[in-house]
């Protein structure tokens, strides 16, 4: 199916949801195309400013033509959807996961047998087209679905497919990441103030670096561990701001965050029954 022609109905616009949304407009979803729910008049309105979609309160009503149906809402409030929603799913409606810590089985145990399912874990990125999202497919999800989702997908920056067992990790790494980076700049910036630079200096050499750093991974393909060495001069000055952070333990701070995320989703899957 070409993707213009995809029927696409976003359930649930908070920020992950108007992400995706814009993601996939980018992608080359029609705007006329595209349909989202928001229960507050004021929020449909800006979304059809901003995007050129329908919009509605009503979840049935989005889902009754769509191709491909994006869940969108709290991880809390996704049972109830389903239960909603189910009976206006056309057999071959692709249904995206994009709430933490669900499980494809939790929505294909509450839709029609082999309802096609597909889990996404993506970042707040997204929402400029460079994030990073980690997709796992349910049991009766065909190529083809995947494939279909993965091009929608392409409009909100680079995707993965990952087996779902590696869902909560991945999630703890790229979905949460962005916070980890976000604390990163904020730190060097507080930094850049003790050492007598102005705030707003400071600010734009931290943002600044981190952009750069980024795009020198992701161009030259370098190990970080060899692109560390390369800033680190024998008795130079990186080599003791180093020493410092190992002394310091980031680097074990850093996998214990990714390890608490990771457990803190296992355990929304436990308390939701996902």
């Amino acid at each position: 199916m070409n993707i213009r022609d995809v029927r696409l109905a976003i359930l649930g616009t908070g920020n992950m949801g108007e992400a995706v949304l814009a993601g996939a407009l980018r992608a080359g979803i029609t705007p006329a195309h595209a349909t989202a729910t928001a229960r507050r008049p004021e929020r449909a309105a800006a979304l059809e400013e901003r995007f050129r979609c329908a919009t509605t309160a009503d979840n049935v009503a989005a889902v009754r033509d769509a191709d491909v149906v994006v869940v969108a809402v709290k991880p809390k409030d996704v049972a109830a959807l389903l239960t909603q929603v189910g009976d206006a799913l056309a057999p071959g409606t692709v249904v995206v996961s994009v709430a933490a810590g669900l499980s494809a089985s939790f929505f294909e145990d509450r839709l029609h047998p082999r309802q096609p399912v597909v889990r996404v874990m993506p970042n707040t990125p997204a929402a400029i087209g460079a994030g990073m999202s980690a997709l796992s497919r349910g049991t009766t999800a065909s190529d083809d679905d995947v494939a279909l989702v993965q091009e929608i997908l392409s409009g909100t920056g680079q995707v993965v497919e990952v087996p779902e067992a590696y869902q909560a990790a991945a999630g703890a790494l790229a979905g949460s990441g962005p916070a980890y980076m976000f604390y990163v700049v904020d730190a060097l910036a507080e930094a850049g103030v003790a050492v007598g630079l102005t705030r707003a200096m400071s600010t734009q050499l931290a943002v600044q670096t981190m952009l750069g750093s980024a795009r020198l991974l992701a161009e030259t393909g370098e190990h970080p561990a060899l692109a560390r060495e390369r800033v680190s001069s024998p008795g130079g000055t990186t080599v003791q701001g180093l020493r410092a952070l190992d002394e310091a333990g980031v680097r074990a701070a850093f996998i214990a965050a990714v390890e608490a995320a990771r457990d803190r989703t296992l355990e929304i899957a436990a308390e939701l029954g996902g």
